[in-house]
């Protein structure tokens, strides 16, 4: 079986790496040169060295403000969908009725569309507001607490299913261990359960601190930016001046290239801090 796996090893990899390969390996490395351009066209790019990214971080350019946001943004969602997640896991894993239904209702939000989503929590937050006479884009904190909202809704019940498949896969035996020492629920949960499913939270807490970061769907559907450009995210901000900001390919470049880099970061980062606390069951 190893031989014949080594023998035809390039023929199985071989389509899905061409496919990478032209689909992001490409792009990705054609972009980096761009960054350092000054382009409309592949064709025409004339390297500009740095000039880009100095001109990224000019006030102007509302980069550094939308990174600000975004980063609160990130950290409210990452805290809150995974708390949410963990805790409705937590009690659909107990034995109680209608838990598949619930399971499923709680999950349906993640199939919607970002653009649907944006425009669906656009108009039912400004309902609300109607009755004090604002809407979402007449201050950034309504546009904040919108974007909280929208990203749990859709995002709590995909990282719910992870966590249960986390949550019934601790050993029972443990859990008894504990009950028949004396440790309370609290405990239990602090010193067996979540040390057990360290590798389910690493994966819900990067696969949350990504999406949060790479989101402009919903950002552009519900505040497009509003009000002067105060919830404008990084992706939407780099979207806007590579496509709405003549001449400014290169900019909108040099910021990918940036955001990039810092999430890949963070990602890392917390990748690391994560796994050194996972414990093996």
């Amino acid at each position: 079986m190893q031989r014949a796996l080594k023998k035809y090893f390039p023929v199985f990899v071989a389509p899905t790496g061409i496919a990478f390969t032209i689909a992001f390996l490409l792009p990705f490395v054609i972009g980096i040169y761009l960054s350092f351009s000054d382009f409309t066209t592949i064709s025409n790019a004339e390297w500009v060295g740095l000039e880009n990214y100095q001109r990224a971080f000019d006030e102007s350019q509302g980069f550094t403000s939308s990174f600000g946001f975004t980063i609160l943004v990130v950290f409210v969602a990452v805290v809150s969908v995974n708390i949410f997640a963990f805790a409705i896991a937590r009690l659909l894993t107990q034995k109680l009725r209608g838990t598949n239904f619930f399971r499923s209702v709680f999950f349906m939000p993640n199939l919607i569309g970002g653009i649907v989503l944006g425009y669906t929590w656009q108009q039912m937050i400004n309902a609300v507001l109607a009755n004090y006479g604002t809407t979402i884009i007449s201050k950034w904190e309504y546009g904040f607490v919108g974007l909280i909202l929208l990203i749990n809704w859709q995002q709590v019940g995909y990282m719910m299913i992870i966590y249960i498949a986390g949550l019934q896969s601790v050993p029972p035996e443990l859990t008894e261990a504990s009950e028949i020492d004396g440790a309370t629920r609290w405990q239990t949960l602090r010193h067996v359960t979540i040390p057990v499913i360290m590798p389910t939270i690493t994966i819900c807490v990067f696969l949350t601190l990504a999406n949060s970061f790479k989101l402009f769907d919903q950002n552009l559907a519900l505040t497009n930016g509003a009000p002067q450009a105060q919830t404008e995210m990084v992706a939407l901000n780099i979207v806007n001046t590579m496509f709405a900001r003549m001449g400014q390919e290169g900019v909108g470049q040099a910021k990918a290239v940036i955001f990039v880099i810092f999430v890949v970061l963070i990602a890392l980062v917390q990748l690391r801090a994560t796994r050194s606390k996972e414990v093996e069951a």
